[in-house]
């Protein structure tokens, strides 16, 4: 097992680097390459799935394997990449924007990045897919993943952790900003903008559009097979949808399981109600002028 200090030790060489606005992580972004992606040719069927972390990025990316495989799930559990990381990459990771230049099309792509870092060619050619979450979740989640992931640092306590989010001192920086300024440009690029709980929700009504924004035509059986594997307890069981695969320099999975619990209202076993009065004050500020709701407890789902 990994020792604390191991994992600060570790932590020491992926500190947060502020660049134009944004928190990159030394040692997995480069700025410079960072930069260079505003520059890249895009083709028309290239796809860019864009989040914020912790909300719904490796879901939506085995959406999209299954898409292409026409449902059949052994074209992603045979290959030995270690995850879906490796089969859809993370532009911003360093070498990967190189790869992108000379890879085949289709080219999948998943990103973390803010609307300004995005290829400015994405305002007439290629597709976005922006999946957005709750924040109340996405905050519990990602307070997880910290004490998982090797390349962030482990959180002191929740409480420290729940003002560095609302703060935007984290990778990603403030959730409000990122998800403010890609729907406020939704228009601005072909689009869909899409909600890890209407996905929770239904998620064959979401298959269904993501199919049709993508111009899939599939069989019945096959948008099925589509949705069978995409669901969260499937999921679970493919290594390389799950992350069991990925190495432990990477992640210390005796810390936890990367895919926890993949539902609605989790926050509501973490938050206090003095942090929960904190975040909606906060939330209602941020997003006064923003048309979108979010359902905040499977509870809501009618």
């Amino acid at each position: 097992m990994e020792s604390d200090n191991s994992k600060t030790q570790n932590h020491q060489n992926h500190e947060l680097v502020p660049h134009k606005g944004f928190k990159l992580i030394s040692g997995t972004h480069d700025p410079d390459d960072v930069d260079q992606i505003y520059n890249l040719e895009i083709r028309d069927s290239d796809v860019f799935v864009v989040t914020y972390p912790k909300s719904g990025t490796i879901w939506m990316q085995q959406i999209l394997l299954l898409l292409e495989s026409k449902g059949d799930v052994s074209a992603i559990s045979q290959v030995n990449n270690y995850s879906n990381g490796d089969l859809i990459p993370w532009i911003e990771l360093n070498g990967n924007r190189q790869a992108f230049i000379t890879a085949p099309s289709p080219r999948l792509r998943v990103t973390h990045l803010q609307y300004q870092f995005m290829p400015s060619a994405l305002s007439h050619k290629g597709k976005v897919i922006y999946v957005a979450r709750n924040p109340k979740d996405v905050l519990v989640s990602y307070f997880h993943f910290h004490k998982l992931a090797n390349m962030l640092e482990t959180p002191k306590d929740f409480n420290d952790f729940f003002e560095k989010f609302l703060k935007g001192d984290v990778f990603g920086c403030s959730w409000f900003d990122h998800i403010k300024t890609f729907h406020a440009h939704k228009d601005d690029m072909n689009m869909l903008f899409i909600t890890y709980e209407e996905m929770v929700q239904d998620l064959q009504s979401a298959v269904e559009r993501i199919a049709l924004f993508l111009g899939k035509e599939l069989t019945d059986e096959q948008l099925a097979n589509v949705v069978k594997y995409s669901t969260f307890n499937n999921m679970r069981k493919i290594p390389q949808a799950n992350y069991e695969q990925v190495p432990g320099d990477l992640l210390s999975h005796q810390q936890g399981k990367f895919m926890r619990k993949g539902t609605i209202g989790d926050w509501k076993n973490h938050f206090t109600v003095a942090q929960n009065e904190k975040f909606d004050e906060v939330f209602n500020k941020e997003m006064e002028d923003f048309p979108l709701s979010f359902l905040w407890d499977v509870s809501d789902i009618v």
